[in-house]
């Protein structure tokens, strides 16, 4: 008999924060290498976001999620052992994984009558047929903004047949990491194009089903063009830099792009 496939939770947003270090006496640090990091799924993170901090109790949780009752318990009840084992072992925490949907802030999936997402999801309503590819580029002053987490605008492309048919900018207002992730998803972005960009940004986009192309600089216009044609010249592997590090407070480049996300 075939095991029932898992149904993929909803979540509001990706965390903000993706990584937790206990802080230890210079004669502990050697042996914090020895300790493995606790996994914290972003489902599970989600459970204790909303219960824990927002004060829903499980069935409210268990409807914001579009799961059952039975499931919020289960993976509420994971996500408390693993942070008891964090704190009690003294171990890194670490969130990534899970099975999981980003809300795109879409009146139809949506909960909350404030939400941000919700509000660019109206005010940014552009319906595209399947033959329609969007593309974001990080913007300021006619360029490829260099450091995504800082970006005030995005330049929003539509291509077709490999020409750009619209174009439009959008702010940002002050959003970070992962507000920008977000951001790009209620606009139902398929691809960004950047400057530099850390790990955390790459794992938020991910699960938000968006295509990174970074590394790129010039002209915000000729890399749209570029990229429609076949012909942007991009890094895939680029980091962010030591500025955009120290800003965020998170480390560059130690996170991998979760594979356990939903394809909504």
């Amino acid at each position: 008999m075939m095991a029932r496939p898992m149904k993929c939770r909803k979540v509001c947003h990706f965390p903000a924060t993706l990584e937790f270090s206990p802080i230890r006496d210079e004669s502990d640090k050697a042996n914090d290498q020895m300790k493995e990091p606790v996994i914290l799924a972003v489902d599970e993170y989600e459970t204790i976001r909303l219960i824990d901090k927002e004060g829903l109790d499980q069935k409210a949780c268990a409807e914001f999620m579009q799961i059952a009752r039975t499931s919020v318990q289960r993976i509420y009840d994971s996500a408390r052992r693993k942070l008891a084992e964090s704190i009690v072992e003294g171990r890194p925490l670490r969130i990534e994984g899970g099975n999981f949907w980003l809300c795109n802030g879409q009146s139809e999936t949506c909960g909350k009558r404030s939400c941000f997402k919700r509000t660019y999801s109206r005010q940014y309503d552009k319906p595209k047929g399947e033959s329609i590819m969007r593309i974001a580029v990080t913007y300021e002053n006619e360029e490829v903004f260099q450091h995504f987490g800082h970006t005030e605008q995005f330049k929003i492309y539509d291509v077709e047949d490999g020409k750009i048919v619209a174009s439009e900018v959008v702010g940002t207002e002050g959003s970070g990491h992962g507000a920008l992730a977000d951001v790009l998803s209620a606009l139902k972005v398929d691809v960004l194009i950047c400057g530099g960009i850390g790990g955390g940004a790459k794992m938020a986009l991910a699960a938000a089903g968006i295509k990174i192309y970074g590394g790129v600089s010039g002209k915000a216009d000729d890399a749209a063009k570029a990229f429609a044609e076949g012909k942007l010249n991009f890094n895939p592997d680029v980091q962010c830099d030591s500025h955009e590090h120290h800003a965020e407070g998170q480390a560059c480049g130690i996170h991998g792009c979760g594979n356990g996300h939903c394809g909504h």
